[in-house]
């Protein structure tokens, strides 16, 4: 067994790949019919590892199983809390630490602008019922003895979808959430999760009885190159085809594809307007964000979908039977897939957490296997997975086209996507062109990696200098020859 601490970033995707690589062991080996068996399996006890006592332990893994299997079937976000493990963080607001030193000056209390802050005893005390944690009376204090205590889920929820409810558990809220996964990566507890597909996903692979009946393709992300901590990422493509998938096609050919789309899409908008502006279309994270937040900016959004459906539609225009999974860091492609507007191009989708509980869980050993070659998309296309890669791609090709017109900023996760999109709304925009990446980095810095390291754009930048196309228009020759054929 591959430890932990070699694989994994955390111990929370430690214990969550454990959970998958025993659920994805069952359906194949027998057993997942007693799934309430697996806590005891994974956590023999006498003594808990992680909980105060053995029985919370394996009731949180009980969660994790849920989840694994495919969670709460009724809730339509991707994203759940798990209940039993979301107990231990602190109330949150201002909290005034053993650092306050008493002092004459009472800066604290001279700037609260609702008169929250009391000297009590020569310390300062802050009144919850009239706090609006502004943050003021922190930026004051001398002695920075004021802190904003913020719980780790509601501090990375961008949007403000996560409250905590009278049982002081985290609560979602779902016309809110943009599926981003922030929250996945934030909690110490690993109290909130991602919905696994992988039962749906081994459904797919058995019914298609070795790909006579239909043949399953893998649709891998460029992202796939910094997540091979065992193997080369040629190892870890003929690890896939191992698991039973017929073919292994880049992502990234469809990502050409957008460019093109995308490209062409911002000239015809330059030809009916002298100030024509356009956003990235790639990220449904971002989408969803611009839907939620900016709903006077939707007509702004590309109409071009997303390189994994694009890759998708290619495979079913040559083979229309096929079912395609797609395999990735994002949790919000786990929605994104469901959508009517990807017409059922894509049948599922897996992390990139999941495929290594998936190979470990055959049997499969990545370093062992022999290398496949990959050579469907350019060099701009597998640059789509880092922040900054679809702006580069689009300027260039909108210049071979003849185009100067391309003003392009990156914006580099939701922060930076909310003070660019409020500009724009304002009309002070200097750019006109939008890409849009909802994870700090971009696909690089998925919630669903087996690792975010800053070394993981270098590891793509190589992947895409590794190209041997370094124009998008092989893949561009390939969709009008599917046009043609409509």
């Amino acid at each position: 067994m591959i430890m932990e601490q070699k694989l994994f970033d955390t111990n929370v995707q430690w214990i969550k790949y454990q959970v998958l690589r025993e659920v994805i062991r069952r359906a194949y080996e027998g057993g997942l019919e007693n799934a309430y068996t697996i806590p005891r399996t994974l956590a023999p006890g006498p003594k808990a590892d992680t909980r105060c006592c053995i029985h919370k332990e394996r009731a949180v893994l009980m969660d994790r199983v849920h989840m694994a299997m495919g969670g709460n079937k009724e809730n339509p976000n991707v994203i759940e809390v798990l209940y039993e493990a979301c107990d231990e963080c602190p109330a949150g607001g201002m909290i005034v630490t053993d650092v306050c030193r008493g002092c004459l000056m009472h800066s604290c209390k001279e700037v609260c602008p609702k008169g929250a802050i009391t000297i009590v005893d020569h310390r300062c005390t802050i009144d919850k019922s009239k706090c609006i944690e502004c943050g003021k009376c922190a930026q004051a204090c001398p002695y920075s003895a004021i802190i904003a205590q913020k719980r780790p889920c509601i501090k990375s929820c961008k949007v403000k979808a996560i409250s905590i409810n009278e049982e002081d558990k985290a609560e979602i809220d779902n016309s809110k959430c943009i599926s981003c996964g922030a929250c996945v990566v934030s909690c110490p507890f690993g109290a909130i999760s991602d919905k696994s597909l992988v039962l749906d996903i081994i459904k797919i692979l058995k019914e298609s009885e070795n790909n006579t009946r239909y043949r399953v393709y893998a649709v891998i992300a460029p992202a796939i190159v910094s997540q091979c901590r065992f193997g080369r990422a040629t190892q870890v493509v003929t690890a896939i085809k191992k698991l039973g998938f017929h073919q292994v096609v880049e992502a990234a050919i469809g990502a050409d594809i957008t460019l093109y789309n995308e490209a062409r899409e911002f000239k015809e908008k330059a030809a009916e307007s002298e100030n024509p502006v356009m956003t990235t279309s790639c990220c449904p994270a971002f989408v969803r964000f611009v839907e939620n937040n900016f709903p006077e900016l939707k007509d702004a959004i590309s109409t071009s979908v997303s390189p994994m459906v694009m890759a998708a539609r290619l495979i079913k225009h040559s083979d229309p039977t096929a079912k395609v999974v797609f395999i990735g860091p994002c949790a919000a492609k786990k929605f994104e897939y469901t959508l009517e507007k990807t017409h059922g191009m894509i049948d599922s989708v897996m992390s990139f957490e999941e495929l290594q509980a998936f190979v470990d869980a055959r049997g499969i050993d990545t370093t062992q296997c022999e290398d496949s070659t990959l050579d469907n998309a350019s060099y701009y296309g597998r640059i789509f997975a880092k922040s900054g890669g679809i702006a580069q791609g689009v300027a260039h090709v909108a210049q071979k086209m003849g185009f100067e017109g391309v003003k392009p900023v990156a914006m580099n996760g939701i922060d930076q996507c909310r003070q660019h999109l409020t500009l724009l709304r304002a009309k002070k925009a200097t750019a006109n062109f939008f890409e849009g990446m909802a994870c700090d980095g971009g696909c690089v810095g998925g919630p669903l990696s087996i690792t975010r390291s800053p070394k993981n754009v270098f590891d793509v930048d190589k992947y895409g200098n590794e190209a041997k196309e370094k124009e998008i228009d092989g893949s561009v020759q390939l969709y009008k020859m599917t046009l043609k054929d409509e």
